[in-house]
């Protein structure tokens, strides 16, 4: 089974999953493609999608998170146990990452909802 999904105010973005679980990742990558030749707009609330006339009968509705596409780093401070931080360290060594590419890499993951 498939899924199909399009963005009715982003005319032209659509994305496609083998499964449920593989649709906030599509989705998200579809959202992406999109804006980096859209300029932004805001987000519509729940309710106003919800009272749009042209939404299809059964339509299942999901938040998709977009993460702009600002690749200027900023350097931040955080707080972790030291045995999480160790965990992390050996992580991203054995895939040959930086501490900071392994942390944006999972935070991406869980953010966009991508299978692990």
């Amino acid at each position: 089974m498939g899924f199909g999904l399009g963005k009715r105010a982003g005319r032209g973005a659509f994305a496609a999953a083998d499964s449920w679980d593989q649709i906030p990742q599509a989705a998200a990558e579809a959202l992406d493609l999109w804006f980096e030749d859209q300029p932004d707009v805001a987000a519509a609330s729940l309710e106003e999608i919800r009272n749009r006339p042209d939404l299809a009968e059964g339509a299942v509705l999901m938040p998709v998170p977009y993460i702009p596409a600002d690749t200027a780093a900023a350097r931040v401070n955080i707080t972790l146990e030291r045995g999480l931080l160790r965990a992390i360290d050996e992580t991203a060594k054995a895939r040959k990452m930086t501490r900071s590419s392994f942390l944006a890499s999972a935070a991406r993951r869980e953010l966009v909802g991508a299978a692990k």
